[in-house]
């Protein structure tokens, strides 16, 4: 067997193991390109930065992969031999620096009038890892089996984690798979509201039923907006139970799932978790590694891995912000005609990255959880034992205790309780959090309400 042809077989087994993120990160540009005397393989990697994560990370994994196809391996080597995979060419030298190559890539994307879909957006581009592979798969099946396998599709997570992003890819693939005979359409929820209105205004109605009623595969992003909007929830309960029964698809966006969105009608809510829920949580290191290596080699521009590795360390919450702070990297980059140092890239990292922290105040984190339960602060703070403030009690002296790093006693005298009463809370919270991703969700969600405000 050649080099070649152990190496294929070898990656296959890999690729099993790790999900597509990792795999397509570290593993997918490497070669076999050595069999020493002694059983040692050479694998070649394009940079320090692979070599030395696949070395700690896989080559325990390798090693077995490939004895079991060739017993005389003993040992595995890992060489730098440049980039041998068609990458982004060398950053370029940009006459005007008041405009970013990341904006010029988006300006060549124009939403289509007709399904209000962002072209941008695809399937292929999606940076898939743990924290949404389910989220992918459903979409992926939905794909190739439109309003009969998963419908509603009802994907919900934090913001700016790639949940627009995945459903308008569901809606372009389907239209470039299905061409003209498949409909799809694409809504955010304040475009809803504001056609129903205008419908109402106008007496108009029929015509923005119309519009919502004649499609295949209706998207609606932020459906939590909707919530106490009387109107606007009886034309959207009406327009999927129309579409729901002609099995069309309907794929929903929210930023919590549907038993936390407290003003939504619960026939509206009975709808929604008859279908497929799935969460979207924050992108693992991996994930964020691939994330800012796509975008540059879309762009075409390169940082050093250094930069690349500073940014994904630095920036966790979100992919929009990651985003946002590569775009001031590139920016810099651009403007100077220069190479990013990570000094330089640390800088601009800071700035980006507000200390909210240091601004919390204990109140708004009492608030936040309170307008997220749809409860009164009087309610959250007194001795009211009813299920329904028990957890969001719970929840707010743990992110006192977390977010503020209150003394146990502070937390409790904030709460009006002793300090073991805090401490059973935090401890509950914190062990729960990993192992309950409803709760996780809903922390997460809390937390960004706070930061907002």
């Amino acid at each position: 067997m050649d080099l070649d042809q152990l190496w294929k077989l070898t990656l296959g087994e890999i690729e099993i193991q790790l999900s597509r993120a990792n795999f397509a990160t570290w593993l997918k540009s490497s070669r076999l390109v050595d069999r020493k005397d002694g059983g040692t393989f050479v694998v070649s990697l394009p940079n320090n930065f692979a070599r030395e994560w696949v070395e700690n990370k896989y080559q325990k994994n390798i090693l077995g992969i490939i004895r079991n196809f060739d017993g005389s391996a003993r040992k595995i080597e890992f060489v730098v031999t440049g980039n041998f995979q068609a990458e982004a060419p060398a950053a370029k030298k940009i006459s005007a620096p008041d405009l970013s190559k990341f904006d010029r890539i988006e300006l060549e994307f124009k939403v289509d009038p007709e399904t209000n879909l962002n072209p941008r957006y695809s399937m292929k581009s999606f940076v898939v890892g743990p924290s949404n592979e389910l989220a992918y798969a459903g979409a992926t099946a939905i794909v190739n089996e439109i309003g009969l396998k998963y419908n509603p599709f009802f994907i919900y997570g934090g913001v700016g984690l790639g949940k627009t992003h995945l459903i308008q890819a569901v809606g372009n693939e389907i239209r470039s798979r299905y061409q003209n005979k498949v409909r799809p359409r694409y809504v955010s929820s304040e475009k809803f509201i504001s056609d129903v209105v205008w419908g109402i205004r106008n007496k108009r109605m029929e015509d923005t039923k119309k519009k919502y009623r004649d499609v295949d595969v209706l998207i609606i992003d932020d459906i939590q907006f909707i919530g106490g909007k009387e109107k606007t929830e009886e034309e959207f309960f009406h327009t999927f139970n129309s579409l729901y029964e002609a099995n069309k698809q309907i794929i929903i966006s929210s930023d919590r799932p549907p038993q936390s969105i407290p003003t939504l009608e619960e026939r509206l809510r009975s709808r929604f978790e008859g279908g497929l829920i799935v969460d979207i949580g924050y992108p693992e290191y991996e994930m964020r590694v691939a994330i800012i290596r796509g975008r540059l080699q879309e762009a075409s521009r390169q940082l050093s891995d250094e930069v690349v590795d500073l940014i994904a360390r630095r920036v966790k919450k979100n992919i929009r912000e990651l985003e946002g702070v590569l775009n001031k990297i590139l920016f810099y980059q651009e403007k100077k005609q220069a190479d990013i140092t990570g000094k330089v890239a640390e800088e601009i990292i800071d700035k980006s990255i507000q200390n909210a922290a240091r601004r919390i105040t204990d109140t708004q984190v009492l608030k936040a959880v309170a307008e997220f339960f749809n409860i009164s602060l009087g309610d959250l703070v007194s001795h009211n034992r009813r299920k329904e403030v028990v957890e969001p009690r719970q929840i707010a002296m743990y992110l006192l205790r977390d977010m503020l790093e209150m003394s146990y006693p502070g937390v409790g005298e904030k709460m009006g309780r002793d300090h073991t009463t805090a401490i059973h809370s935090y401890e509950k919270i914190n062990q729960e959090i990993n192992r309950n991703s409803a709760l996780s969700q809903k922390i997460m969600l809390i937390r960004e309400t706070i930061y907002k405000s």
